[in-house]
C-alpha cells in the first residue's frame, strides 16, 4: 500500500524539477529568448560593420589607383591647394 504513495511523490518531485528547469533554471525559456534576441543585435551589428568594411575597401582600392581622390582628401581634410590657386575661406 506504500508503494504507490512514495512512487507518486518521485513523479511528482521529478515533475516539479523539470518544470523549474524548463521556467527558471539553466536554459530557461526566457533565456532563451533573451539569447535569441541577442542574437539578432549581433547579427545587425555584423551586417553595418561588413558594410562599412566594403566602403573603406572600395576607397583603398580607388585610393591605389587614381590620385585624383587623394587630391581631394588633401584639399578637405588638410587644407592644401595647388600652386597659382587661391583659397577663400568663408565664416559662418
Amino acid at each position: 500500500m506504500r508503494s504507490p504513495y512514495w512512487l507518486f511523490l518521485v513523479l511528482l518531485l521529478l515533475l516539479g524539477g523539470l518544470q523549474y528547469r524548463l521556467w527558471v533554471g539553466n536554459g530557461s525559456l526566457a533565456q532563451v529568448g533573451s539569447l535569441s534576441k541577442q542574437i539578432a543585435e549581433q547579427q545587425g551589428e555584423n551586417e553595418r560593420l561588413l558594410e562599412r568594411n566594403r566602403i573603406l575597401e572600395a576607397e583603398v582600392a580607388e585610393l591605389k589607383k587614381g590620385t585624383e581622390t587623394v587630391e581631394e582628401r588633401a584639399r578637405h581634410e588638410l587644407g592644401m591647394v595647388k600652386d597659382g590657386e587661391t583659397l577663400y575661406q568663408t565664416a559662418e
